[in-house]
């Protein structure tokens, strides 16, 4: 795989746990690999002088649609960014009310200042925050790339159906931590 560099940017979606009381977000030892492979690829990212950008659920108690589903989670100021990885001085985070990081955000924004024409997305839950944001990423224009073993479903459908929906869908690319780490060396 050829990743170009200088056009592309980490999307690093939903990589959050609570400080706090959450339904979704609370700190689970089972995802420990996981975890470890959004660090990773968030580590080769930073080498490799790829942009990274967070999109964080930032909900807004008594008011956002996702909390009528989900129940209270992401809540704005009561979540952080896994402490396995190491968010650099450049590193963007982009606050999202709703499943995509494109919707209502500046997003495209900011990836078309950054001069990026691929994506490659890490994060959970791939099967709803990471799909949704891949979905508008290919309405945007844009290719994508998803890293398999750092993306993560758990709250409906599977994850081969996820990943099969977005290479199918989306003309994604499904790689591996140590396949990108490979193309970004």
């Amino acid at each position: 795989m050829n990743i170009e560099k200088n056009a592309t940017a980490l999307l690093v979606i939903d990589a959050i746990e609570a400080v706090g009381d959450d339904s979704l977000y609370d700190p689970d030892a089972a995802t420990a690999a996981y975890r470890a492979a959004v660090a990773r690829s968030v580590a080769a990212c930073h080498a490799a002088g790829v942009p990274v950008i967070f999109c964080n659920d930032a909900h807004v108690r008594g008011l956002d649609r996702e909390l009528e589903l989900w129940g209270e989670h992401g809540i704005a100021g009561e979540t952080r960014i896994f402490p396995e990885i190491e968010v650099a001085p450049g590193d963007r985070v982009i606050p999202k009310r709703r499943y995509s990081g494109f919707f209502q955000t500046d997003l495209d924004l900011t990836l078309r200042e950054l001069g990026a024409a691929t994506v490659i997305a890490v994060g959970a839950d791939t099967n709803i925050c990471v799909l949704h944001t891949l979905a508008d990423a290919y309405f945007n224009g844009y290719a994508s790339v998803v890293v398999t073993d750092a993306t993560m479903t758990f709250l409906c459908g599977t994850q081969a159906g996820a990943l099969e929906h977005c290479e199918k869908c989306y003309g994604s690319a499904l790689v591996t931590v140590a396949e990108l780490e490979a193309a970004l060396a």
